[in-house]
């Protein structure tokens, strides 16, 4: 049969007919208001010098009218200008680098697993299958106390390493900042595995010798999420505490967790889990917003513990010789995706522009009314954001939201190199991508950042960053003598 009509998908470019749609949409209100504008405008030069006058002439104000018109808009300003929540800036972050001392290239990993583990060469060999798909390279670090054979995971050197990241992060910051420890009003630390006694913000307290009426929080056992969950903190106490500084923290303490026993599931955090820290300095005072790197605009948390699946997904066990160690359920990408679901849920309507939302609210209503088994539509985030900061925790994480969120290779970039640089440094990774971004030159005023991270229990948290200035190319920071090295191929199996 000859073909009665084009073929549209030859003769016209689709992209370019959504793009007009979402033009069209996304400034909908510009194209209704400048008509009606402009026809306003043309009425008012039609009319006379004299008609325009006796106009005027005819409004009749008096002074009692006036006041009152006067008093109204003030009394609105009042209300809406108080009613506002404080704007939240984060000023300078600073990200630990350990050293060259603590790297753990594969060969190492591999020979001290076979000295440690030398009963059971099943072990070994898993994981070195794991270490192989992992997108680890060979500069990730793990601290002294587990280069020895057998490790020593003692008190005392867990809390050297505590005190050797913590403090080398903060001391970059200050250094950064030109910001005096009396300066520090809020202090937040999240650590989630090592809670010792004192805490680890208390720590920080006698380091730093910090005021006595410091807000000081500790937060532990909340995974590799609690670094968001920390800003969330911050943010409610910026809110109430006016003209403060909140210093955040972020780390995990590998040292007391390295899992010494036989059980596979057991065993996958001693491949991913690597050395790794991360400062944040946040503010609420408006001399800030000039010098200001980043302004929170969302902070979005969802909480999956209701269901058993979910609670026990990550979970802290003995395994049955007694040995402590993180069980990671083979469940945990299907739980991560429902997750993720519930937050992008949340996070679409106060992100994406109306035309997407339109399109995803037409899809819904076509599936509940017309057809279940319609595709759903999933919203493109890429034109909410131009940076995704997705957490490190794996290849398997990094490829599940590229799939799901249908983003470029270049989009996760910056999560891939680096795990293959630091590896799964928990709660801070998501500081060594925005310093990746940083350091490649990318950030510029106004971009848009989105930070997702999953933790135990389970949860997925989101937070939305508007660019504040231009950001010049660090000179200092963890990818100071690499960045020229990246983006590197990382081939889906590396044989070892």
């Amino acid at each position: 049969m000859p073909q009665i009509l084009p073929n549209f998908s030859t003769s016209v470019k689709l992209k370019y007919v959504k793009l007009g749609y979402q033009y069209l949409v996304n400034h909908i209100l510009t194209f209704l208001l400048v008509p009606i504008m402009l026809a306003i405008l043309l009425e008012i030069l039609r009319l006379g010098p004299e008609e325009l006058l006796s106009i005027y002439k005819s409004l009749h104000f008096d002074l009692v009218q006036i006041l009152c018109c006067a008093f109204l808009v003030i009394f609105i300003a009042t209300v809406y200008f108080t009613s506002k929540p404080r704007s939240i800036y984060l000023v300078d972050y600073s990200c630990y680098k350990p050293p060259v001392t603590c790297r753990v290239p594969f060969s190492t990993f591999m020979e001290h697993s076979r000295l440690i583990l030398k009963d059971n060469p099943k072990s070994v060999d898993f994981q070195m299958r794991i270490l192989e798909r992992s997108g680890l390279g060979e500069e990730t670090c793990l601290p002294p106390a587990i280069h020895y054979i057998p490790p020593t995971p003692t008190m005392e050197a867990a809390r050297g390493e505590a005190e050797v990241v913590i403090f080398s992060a903060i001391d970059a910051l200050m250094e950064k900042t030109g910001i005096k420890p009396k300066d520090i009003d809020i202090l937040i630390v999240n650590c989630s595995l090592f809670s010792p006694t004192p805490s680890l913000s208390a720590m920080v307290v006698n380091k730093y010798k910090l005021r006595s009426n410091i807000k000081s929080f500790n937060l532990s056992g909340m995974g590799c999420s609690a670094g968001l969950i920390s800003i969330d903190l911050a943010r409610d106490l910026l809110q109430v505490h006016p003209n403060s500084y909140a210093l955040v923290i972020s780390t995990e303490i590998i040292t007391p967790n390295y899992y010494k026993g036989s059980e596979r599931a057991m065993l996958l955090p001693n491949c991913l889990f690597r050395m790794g820290g991360a400062a944040v300095l946040l503010s609420n005072k408006r001399r800030d917003s000039h010098r200001a790197k980043y302004k929170l605009v969302h902070v979005v948390r969802t909480h999956k513990g209701a269901d058993d699946k979910a609670y026990r997904c990550v979970y802290e066990q003995e395994d049955p010789q007694g040995k402590v160690g993180i069980n990671l359920s083979k469940d945990l990408m299907v739980i991560a995706g429902e997750a993720l679901k519930s937050n992008i849920t949340t996070i679409g309507p106060l992100v994406l522009p109306a035309s997407e939302q339109l399109l995803f609210l037409f899809t819904l209503i076509g599936r509940k009314i017309f057809n279940p088994k319609w595709k759903p539509y999933i919203p493109d985030f890429k034109q909410a954001f131009e940076h995704f900061c997705i957490h490190a925790g794996g290849r398997a994480v990094i490829d599940e939201l590229q799939k799901n969120l249908q983003l470029s290779a270049e989009h996760v970039e910056a999560s891939r190199m680096t795990l293959h640089r630091f590896g799964n440094t928990s709660s801070s990774s998501l500081w060594y991508e925005m310093s990746y971004i940083e350091a490649k030159g990318r950030m510029k005023k106004g971009d848009r950042v989105w930070q997702i991270a999953f933790g135990s229990g389970f949860k997925c948290n989101s937070a939305v960053w508007k660019c504040n200035r231009t950001i010049k190319t660090a000179t200092d920071g963890p990818w100071q003598d690499c960045i020229d090295r990246y983006p590197v191929h990382i081939p889906e199996i590396v044989k070892l």
